[in-house]
């Protein structure tokens, strides 16, 4: 599958890391909700870490499946 130079929302070419760091960053709200709505966040030391480690993992899985980077 060859990798996309750049994709087009309209008429804006994006980068496809930033589309996928984007789409991570969406994923991570939403598990920052069901963290702290169940109350698992309480169980981290640091939560923000943990959120920004999340966003990394996210933005790699993203940009390796979906969008093939």
């Amino acid at each position: 599958m060859p990798v996309p130079a750049e994709i087009a929302i309209g008429d804006i070419y994006l980068p496809p890391m930033l589309v996928a760091a984007l789409l991570g960053m969406i994923a991570v709200a939403i598990t920052a909700r069901v963290l702290d709505r169940y109350g698992w966040s309480r169980n981290f030391f640091y939560p923000p870490i943990v959120l920004i480690a999340l966003t990394v993992v996210y933005t790699l899985l993203i940009g390796t499946i979906l969008i093939g980077v």
